[in-house]
């Protein structure tokens, strides 16, 4: 007779993870929210890693196993979504810890608002000792995003959902599916599910454990070298927010917009005008465009305008600036960082 589906399938794929391993599977097993399965995907490593969750899934049959040549993330994550089916799929790292009641509330939050896709939370990034500032205020940032709105506000900064804290409908993850694009698999999926139409929450709790060291693939793997991201950013821009215009404005020309500004030349995209704060970029043209102040922008004609400034407080200030011309975020106007 077949085992019925759990409500919840956690796809936690694993490469060389025997040090973290056992302590994520222990928080998985400690959660208050029993009816889940997990379905460890052992991606070619050359550790202990598929003989410890081997070990602990004859001791807990919830945990499945499943073992894979060594062909990287996305096939990792393909091929254990294959096996997943619980009604949500949650996704886990093998080097990160939940909270014990963290499944309980992201499906609790799913079911109480069903035109929500998927639910992020928060997260604490350990271990704190020698945590850099910027990934204090990189913290501090994810944290700040708490509603769908948010979400969507935040998108084209950096990914606003951390990818091990999100928990998806699973007919969702399914259509979508995660795809190699040559940028992150996280935050490509996220983008692709905003530009669908699809809502996605974050709840205001700290609800995993997020580890950082050097061996992260966030440090380690071409696909998440700030160039890809840059270039993930400026492929939906050109798909979405400005796709078909006529022309449109950019914010910005420092490190961060100069890089933006590379990148959607790929795709054809040049400003009309760029504004600027810097006294010596003033009155000058740029590939062509206008260099003009801030105060301009209320004589020109409207056209999407695209913030490219890096500081959560100088983006504080275009959107307080933009908001007192009425300027609507995401429909007049993005951040992209």
């Amino acid at each position: 007779m077949p085992i019925p589906a759990s409500r919840v399938s956690v796809l936690l794929p694993a490469r060389d993870a025997g040090a973290t391993l056992p302590a994520a599977l222990a928080s998985l097993r400690r959660q208050t929210l029993r009816d889940w399965e997990c379905v460890v995907v052992d991606d070619g490593s050359r550790d202990d890693t598929g003989r410890i969750a081997t070990a602990v899934a004859a001791r807990d049959p919830r945990i499945v196993v499943t073992a894979t040549p060594r062909a990287g993330l996305v096939a990792a994550l393909t091929a254990g979504l294959g096996r997943c089916r619980g009604a949500y799929v949650a996704r886990m790292d093998a080097d990160d810890i939940m909270r014990r009641d963290r499944l309980a509330r992201q499906v609790a939050a799913l079911e109480a608002a069903p035109g929500l896709s998927a639910v992020g939370a928060h997260v604490r990034i350990f271990p704190r000792r020698g945590l850099t500032d910027g990934l204090r205020a990189y913290e501090r940032w994810l944290n700040g995003i708490d509603s769908p709105a948010a979400v969507r506000r935040e998108a084209l900064v950096e990914c606003p959902v951390v990818h091990p804290t999100l928990l998806i409908r699973r007919a969702v993850l399914t259509d979508f599916g995660y795809r190699d694009a040559g940028w992150p698999e996280d935050y490509d999926l996220v983008l692709r599910l905003l530009a669908a139409g699809h809502e996605v929450d974050v709840l205001p709790s700290r609800l995993l454990a997020w580890r950082d060291g050097p061996g992260r693939l966030t440090r380690t793997h071409p696909a998440y070298a700030q160039e890809r991201i840059v270039a993930c950013k400026a492929a939906f821009l050109a798909d979405g927010f400005l796709a078909g215009a006529r022309g449109w404005t950019l914010w910005g020309y420092g490190g961060t917009g100069r890089a933006l500004h590379r990148a959607l030349r790929r795709h054809d995209l040049r400003p009309s005008v760029i504004v600027e704060v810097h006294a010596g970029r003033l009155g000058n043209e740029i590939h062509g465009a206008p260099v003009v102040p801030p105060a301009a922008l209320a004589t020109l004609p409207r056209q999407p305008l695209v913030a490219s400034v890096a500081g959560a407080d100088a983006r504080g200030q275009i959107r307080a600036f933009l908001a007192g011309l009425g300027w609507v975020e995401t429909r007049d106007f993005v951040c992209a960082a």
